[in-house]
């Protein structure tokens, strides 16, 4: 019986642990960087960021808002007021350039939860479980739309995991954490992926700004490809890899789904550095290398489109 590989270990044993996590190490200090600005006014008295990633102000002239949050208000019937439509426009136009889901990925404090999930499952050998349709988090969107037009409130609020996560930080209580609890038991036992990738419907919103964002993931490096799958175990969207990396009916490099996060484990994990940070435009790929033997064990590429 062979061993089953890890994610990421050749590449740590390649290229060190610096360029095996670096882009995870930069997301985890973005993560705790925001949580820490809306934190520094409660309980150090230096109000940086008053509110919370749902609807917030910065350094008291800045006005950011969730574009869930927006749509759940219109669907409540109560047009936003100026600042909150500011707010808007100012998150909108950054994840054009920066790509829509890097807020999943690099803001929002539930994705640590989801990839400590993600890795366990990984390492307890746990099957995917639950298959869920991606179409479902525009089920549950659409379902809790429907909840604050029926109810003239921002319905979201009531259960959303990151507002939630913020108030327990803030005041206390165990809603949050209980809430936190349930989505990584989910995860974990449940379905791969299953809140940011098949249910958050603020996850979801992004995605449409990702459909035209700028910040992207390439394959560049695609020739050198050796079919390990490291990429595919750790994306949490390994649907949107397979036309970058594989080039079928001409696809370029470039990954432009919307529903890629940008997380970067891609570019951390793969051994061959296949994979880039770019921008959209960016279609140039790397020569291929002189021919080699696959290595033995390792499945051939037609597995790529089963992961």
């Amino acid at each position: 019986m062979t061993a089953r590989r890890i994610p990421g270990r050749a590449a740590w044993a390649q290229h060190g642990f610096w360029r095996a996590h670096r882009l995870l190490v930069l997301r985890r200090l973005t993560q705790l960087g925001v949580l820490a600005l809306f934190l520094s006014g409660p309980l150090a008295g230096v109000w940086i960021a008053k509110g919370t990633l749902s609807a917030s102000l910065t350094l008291d002239v800045m006005p950011l808002t969730d574009p869930f949050v927006v749509l759940q208000s219109l669907a409540a019937r109560h047009w936003p007021e100026a600042t909150a439509l500011t707010g808007l426009g100012i998150v909108v136009a950054f994840y054009l350039v920066f790509g829509g889901r890097t807020f999943c990925a690099w803001a929002c404090p539930i994705n640590p939860v989801t990839d400590l999930a993600a890795w366990l499952r990984r390492r307890l050998g746990i099957e995917k479980g639950w298959v869920m349709r991606r179409e479902t988090r525009w089920l549950a969107a659409f379902a809790i739309l429907a909840a604050s037009a029926a109810t003239g409130t921002i319905a979201f609020e009531l259960i959303n995991p990151v507002t939630l996560v913020y108030r327990a930080a803030l005041f206390g209580g165990l809603a949050g954490l209980v809430v936190v609890a349930a989505v990584f038991a989910f995860d974990l036992v449940v379905a791969r992926d299953g809140w940011c990738g098949h249910l958050c419907p603020v996850g979801a919103t992004y995605g449409l700004i990702g459909k035209a964002t700028l910040l992207r993931v390439a394959a560049r490096g695609r020739a050198r490809c050796d079919d390990c799958l490291d990429c595919f175990a750790v994306c949490p969207e390994p649907h949107v890899i397979a036309p970058a990396l594989r080039g079928r009916e001409g696809a370029g490099p470039v990954i432009v789904s919307g529903d890629c996060t940008v997380c970067g484990r891609c570019v951390d994990v793969c051994p061959e550095r296949v994979f880039s940070l770019t921008h959209r435009f960016d279609t140039r790929v790397d020569a291929p290398p002189a021919s080699a033997p696959r290595p033995a064990g390792r499945p051939a590429p037609a597995a790529l489109e089963r992961a």
